[in-house]
């Protein structure tokens, strides 16, 4: 059956999905993808049965083989059936093993034991395999940025005004540096996501009739899988490993949706310090021609306002009354959707930055707008460190007139032949007055190198 995107309903298949990052993710994250590790922990279990003498290998290989041919459709239908998604997945693997193997399938195990323990090693997998390469790519792509832009003399902005100057590459610097932390935060989480085996009420029940050391048994099926178990588990695995997870996916995207709001806002038409690429045949707007949008910042403005609050969905999930309820059964679900849109924007991201376009001389024009204010901080701190009594005062109302630098060398003579001739260049050259901007720059981006080897 052909199936036509346009009559999905979720914007990240018919909008979103024709992408190259997309086609990775449904590796992980599909519902062919939740049958296949679901089936899959099937399989580690007939596996482990078969080494502690309980199941007979033939059995068992039968079983695994069956695991492998398992999909969502075939599940579904049976489902409807059984109106249990995990009892139809069990009995379309019987449906495919001989009478000898039948009592193998789902031996011991309760739904969530599998559900849980499928979830945690997709979401790890997808983590390390798609999301935390990509967020690397992206990383590299800002340092890149930074390092070429260190020197590039900007107006810095407070309140959304003009303050003291900075680099350009001291500014994208600062998302490296953020963006780099929730790297390394989201490997330790996506590494700490936990599995378990541990039956109905996660007391090892079941498991206990047959294994002197269920514990032991539990640690083996999830080594097969390459997961560990919760220390303790009730139906369901503790959620602070999954809302952990997913914080730090939720964090780091509201990392990107502030990179794009600087971005979009230096590509204003009053402030045109930036712009991002524009294809030939692009169209910024169906009746203005000359128009030139932010639009891919804005998109990604735009992903996050739509994914951020999900997360108050996943600490709502943490509650589930006693060893457990179904508050959290369909919530869950919708999951992979939040790590799907983060991974989306990251590739839009990295795209979008990777042609900037930086208008060093917008920056300049902007600066000297400025420039004759801009030295009332050192101004002020030079009179006050040759012992001005009320140098900020001072500053405050000469400052409000034009040539700052003129009017205070008339009302402050004496003070200004004790500034050594390095501070009056200063005054007389606030383009210079930019503190360690270039040398942070240098340091955040070759300390993150480092850190997550990047070359």
């Amino acid at each position: 059956m052909t199936v036509d995107i346009f009559d999905s309903i979720s914007p990240l298949d018919y909008r979103y999905s024709r992408t190259e990052i997309v086609r990775k993710l449904s590796k992980y994250l599909s519902e062919n993808a939740k049958v296949k590790y679901q089936a899959m922990v099937e399989c580690a279990a007939a596996k482990v049965l078969e080494k502690e003498s309980l199941c007979p290998k033939a059995a068992a290989e039968e079983i695994c083989a069956a695991c492998q041919k398992i999909s969502a459709s075939e599940v579904y239908e049976e489902e409807e059936k059984t109106k249990h998604d995990i009892r139809a997945l069990a009995n379309c693997i019987r449906n495919r093993v001989s009478e000898a193997a039948k009592p193998f399938v789902h031996f011991g195990l309760t739904s969530y034991d599998v559900v849980n323990t499928a979830d945690a090693l997709r979401y790890k997998e997808c983590a390390e395999a798609v999301i935390i390469p990509a967020l690397l790519e992206l990383e590299k792509t800002l340092i890149s940025i930074a390092r070429n832009e260190k020197n590039t003399l900007q107006i810095g902005r407070t309140h959304g005004q003009h303050a003291e100057p900075i680099t350009f590459g001291f500014a994208l610097a600062e998302y490296v540096d953020r963006i780099g932390n929730r790297i390394i935060e989201l490997k330790k989480s996506a590494d700490g996501l936990r599995g378990k085996i541990s039956g109905a009420v996660g007391a090892y029940n079941s498991l206990s009739l047959f294994f002197g050391d269920p514990e032991e048994f539990e640690k083996e099926v999830l080594n097969e899988l390459g997961l560990k178990p919760a220390l303790h588990s009730k139906q369901i695995v503790e959620p602070e490993f999954v809302l952990d997870f997913l914080h730090h996916i939720v964090s780091c995207f509201g990392i990107l949706a502030n990179l794009s709001d600087d971005m979009r806002h230096l590509q204003r038409s009053e402030i045109a310090e930036v712009s991002e690429a524009f294809g030939e045949a692009q169209v910024g707007s169906s009746t203005m021609p000359h128009k030139r949008n932010p639009v891919s910042f804005e998109n990604v403005k735009s992903l996050w306002k739509s994914t951020m609050p999900r997360l108050m969905t996943v600490y709502m999930d943490q509650i589930s009354e006693h060893q457990r309820d179904l508050t959290n059964s369909a919530s869950s679900r919708f999951i992979p959707e939040i790590l799907a849109a983060f991974a989306i924007t990251i590739e839009r991201m990295n795209k979008t930055m990777a042609k900037l376009a930086v208008d060093k001389a917008g920056m300049a024009r902007n600066f000297d707008k400025s420039k004759d204010a801009i030295i009332a901080e050192p101004l002020y701190l030079l009179l006050a460190f040759y012992s001005h009594p009320d140098a900020h005062e001072a500053v405050r109302k000469l400052s409000s007139e034009s040539n700052l630098l003129e009017l205070a060398e008339k009302n402050f003579p004496a003070y200004f032949k004790k500034f050594t001739p390095k501070q009056v260049d200063i005054l007389k050259n606030p383009q210079k007055y930019t503190g360690l901007s270039e040398k942070k720059t240098e340091d955040v981006c070759s300390s993150w190198e480092k850190k997550l080897g990047i070359k």
